[in-house]
């Protein structure tokens, strides 16, 4: 029987479950810190090190700013001219006088001072604008100095808002109004657990992996990746997935999806009501996807070339000879649209006409302005990156997981940090955060070649300027029929940019801007009914020269483009023409497994031990 009392209104915690969570945090805490010494001393003390140049950054950006002084002397007096009104506005308050208007506010969307205290309350409200005054001046004395480059004041505006993000009030106990009230309710029993909590997230080498869900609610194939179907083919870099067919006939070209290796293929077959590749199947597509091989150090020499010629090729090749078509349908997202424009350009040197259309996601062919990522993207950080990837052989994935993650730092990083380790709560079940946490590993050969030639000298979109199985490709030679979408707060691959991409290939293409993002945007089923999107069919064809001419002559659609890419798709020469259904079972390809295969279940945190 429970032995919790109440006592002035607050519930006592229980003796036994503080005993047995005092007992977790000691015994975490002595593994952790007993393995992380022995590491510390076999690898002896290293000098700090600076590959991004942050502290270079940082220093010009000082000198910029001393060099000024009547400028930061201004920007100083308009600080504290808001800080006076603050704490005129803050005594009214005290005092009942409500009528004051506040100095600073939260960008709509702001989930981190939805709790009513940080407005009701007129303590909660001084600190939250009193971080607010601080970051906006922050911001605006960083943002548009004069005299920095465009990499270093890209860098300085990055790293000052990942500094500005980390000391919001929200993310302290004794300044969160939620916290605070769950620190006095439990008697510190949510910091407690909470510590439990990010001892749980220490790996054994010291570094911090933040549970954005509770990982063991899922299972490949019971309630994540359940679309059924069979693994027709494999090789040592991918498998090979047909989906069993749901209607009497399906459409004579077969379907074959891209996925980006950085991520598991399964964010387009989460679950039944959001799963693009049931729904194309219901559509009546013979629907086929790639699932990657994780790889591990002795994949350290496999190319990009490797990834096109055995990956997107073959799977052409045994598409081709599983159904006995001679042309294919493509899709692609992210990375896997990057290399699918590859794969075309060379396929178009070849002469090699078995696309029959091809639909990119979110794809990035025209590496000129990356947006944010630039940030991780000079010389100096591929150079240590390519530094770790010689040891290993491989990128490690909880790495690229992180650089992603720092864009949307609030959502993807602190929000959880008040979660799990203040809050002291477990991370809730979540299906889309769990594949998020689903880490792949990138070859060492295949990174440093994408990383090199698209980001850094943006080769891609030049004529001859990236050579694969000893062809220079040429995206203009490409006529195959193209459907671009893109999201219109894509952090990853920028809109814009992607657009110009769009204008590379010389066939009849179609541009789609949806609405959300680089995931939401794409994961959009039209029974969702949500986020929208544009077109502009003004042009006869021809994409209007930038993205702003674009936009002002688009119109905007309610519901999901999924259904206008149907109409496209199908609407293409012969692209109605119709066939029995096929069954993966009784094709020309044996079959290896059963979806969603092998491949795609290897977790890098399933030898985690806790």
């Amino acid at each position: 029987m429970s032995q919790q009392t109440e006592q002035q209104g607050a519930v006592l915690p229980n003796p036994a479950e503080m005993a047995k969570t005092y007992a977790e945090v000691a015994q975490r805490a002595s593994r952790i810190i007993t393995q992380f010494m022995e590491k510390k001393a076999k690898e002896g003390v290293s000098a700090p090190s600076d590959e991004m140049g942050v502290a270079k950054a940082f220093m010009d950006l000082s000198a910029r700013l001393m060099a000024n002084p009547y400028k930061l002397a201004q920007a100083q007096m308009n600080m504290m001219w808001d800080y006076f009104s603050l704490w005129q506005g803050s005594m009214m308050k005290m005092m009942g006088m409500t009528h004051a208007q506040p100095v600073a506010v939260p960008q709509k969307g702001d989930k981190r001072f939805k709790d009513e205290d940080w407005e009701q309350h007129f303590l909660f409200d001084f600190v939250k604008q009193s971080y607010l005054i601080a970051a906006r001046h922050i911001h605006d004395s960083v943002c548009c100095t004069e005299g920095l480059d465009e990499t270093t004041q890209q860098k300085v505006n990055f790293f000052t808002r990942q500094y500005i993000d980390a000391l919001s009030p929200s993310n302290f106990a004794l300044t969160n109004p939620e916290v605070f009230r769950e620190t006095v309710k439990s008697h510190g029993q949510n910091l407690i657990k909470g510590l439990n909590n990010l001892l749980h997230d220490m790996t054994d080498d010291g570094q911090l992996r933040i549970r954005m869900t509770d990982t063991t609610a899922f299972e490949m194939g019971k309630n994540v990746a359940t679309t059924p179907g069979k693994v027709v083919y494999q090789n040592e870099l991918f498998q090979l997935i047909q989906y069993d067919p749901t209607t009497p006939e399906q459409y004579k070209k077969p379907f074959l999806i891209v996925p980006p290796w950085i991520n598991k293929y399964y964010i387009l077959d989460l679950r039944d009501k959001n799963s693009y590749v049931k729904w194309a199947t219901d559509q009546g597509h013979t629907t086929f996807i790639i699932s990657w091989v994780n790889p591990d150090e002795n994949m350290a020499d496999i190319g990009f070339e490797d990834y096109m010629l055995k990956g997107t090729l073959e799977a052409i090749t045994q598409v081709c000879a599983q159904t006995g078509e001679d042309s294919v349908n493509l899709a692609a997202y992210c990375i896997g649209g990057t290399l699918t424009m590859s794969t075309l350009a060379y396929m178009a040197a070849k002469k090699d006409k078995r696309a029959n259309s091809a639909t990119f996601f979110t794809t990035m062919l025209d590496f000129s302005d990356p947006g944010e990522l630039s940030v991780f993207l000079d010389e100096g950080t591929i150079e240590g990156l390519e530094k770790k990837m010689e040891k290993r052989g491989f990128l490690e994935g909880s790495e690229m997981a992180g650089t992603f993650n720092m864009l949307r730092a609030n959502d993807l990083i602190w929000s959880f940090v008040v979660n799990n380790y203040l809050m002291g709560k477990d991370p809730f079940p979540f299906d889309l955060l769990y594949w998020n946490s689903d880490s792949t590993r990138m070859p060492k050969a295949m990174h440093s070649f994408y990383l090199r030639n698209m980001y850094l000298e943006n080769k891609l979109k030049d004529a001859g300027g990236v050579t694969l199985g000893g062809v220079p490709i040429d995206i203009r030679k490409v006529k195959t029929p193209c459907y671009f979408i893109s999201t219109v707060e894509d952090h990853i691959a920028p809109w814009k940019s992607t657009y110009m991409g769009a204008r590379l290939p010389s066939g009849p293409t179609k541009f789609v801007l949806g609405g959300s993002g680089h995931i939401a945007g794409i994961v959009n089923p039209p029974a969702a009914n949500k986020y929208g999107f544009w077109i502009n069919d003004a042009s006869d064809g021809k994409l209007p020269e930038s993205p702003d001419d674009f936009l002002a002559g688009a119109t905007q659609n309610p519901g999901s483009w999924w259904t206008h890419w149907q109409q496209w798709v199908t609407g293409l020469p012969g692209g109605d023409a119709k066939v029995p259904a096929r069954d993966p079972a009784q094709g020309k390809l044996p079959v290896v497994e059963a979806a969603p295969g092998s491949y795609v279940k290897f977790r890098l945190d399933a030898e985690k031990k806790d």
